[in-house]
């Protein structure tokens, strides 16, 4: 079995991806469980994480390593979120923003084994109701479904330290269902490049389609 390292806390496992497991013995969405070297790795599927679709289709960068500080936007049930986590390890923290009630419900199970991770109900508009508790972070990873998703992140950069990165999944259908999907994404560059200078740009199909993954450095 061959280990490879990609990024800080990211590898590649006879071709499949994976993070190394900081809860060990425990999944989080069915995944495999692989034990190599004295180590246990969750295998990391670009279906379920568009992370881990941008990192596949190439993403040049990863700043969220050992010990960094991430804004997650958007957590859902757990999934990408506990790979940051795994990422992050135990001198990290993951605080994971999510609205939906019945996503929350998930993710408290996912952050019950996971002390790195931090569950926060509530809309990532709100940023005056968890700014405090969120303090400045390394990074932001926003994976939100709405129309002012440009809007959300840059309210939310106010916490991102000056130089620090912004990992962004672009959803089109959620901004406009109804334009054409190139055009929604270049007009939310444009709206966030007062903030944000543009790193790389990258299709995260067949994965997620209709989606544009970007990485952004604040100015």
């Amino acid at each position: 079995m061959k280990v490879e390292r990609l990024f800080d806390g990211v590898f590649r496992i006879d071709g499949k991806l994976a993070t190394v497991n900081l809860a060990s013995g425990v999944k989080v969405y069915n995944e495999d469980l692989v034990e190599c070297d004295g180590k246990q790795y969750r295998l990391w599927t670009p279906y379920r994480s568009k992370l881990a679709a941008a990192i596949v289709n190439g993403l040049e960068k990863l700043s969220i390593r050992n010990g960094s500080h991430v804004l997650y936007l958007g957590a859902a049930t757990g999934t990408t979120s506990s790979h940051i986590s795994d990422i992050v390890a135990e001198k990290g923290q993951v605080y994971c923003i999510e609205v939906s009630e019945r996503s929350m419900r998930d993710l408290l199970k996912v952050c019950e084994t996971r002390s790195n991770m931090l569950p926060i109900l509530q809309d990532a508009r709100n940023t005056e109701s968890y700014g405090e508790d969120v303090g400045m972070v390394d990074c932001i990873y926003q994976d939100v479904a709405a129309r002012d998703q440009d809007q959300i992140l840059l309210k939310n950069s106010e916490m991102l330290k000056k130089g620090g990165y912004a990992y962004v999944a672009i959803k089109s259908q959620s901004i406009d269902v109804s334009r054409n999907p190139k055009k929604v994404f270049v007009e939310f560059l444009a709206s966030v490049s007062s903030k944000f200078d543009i790193v790389q740009e990258i299709d995260i199909e067949p994965y997620h389609k209709m989606h544009l993954f970007v990485v952004l450095r604040k100015k």
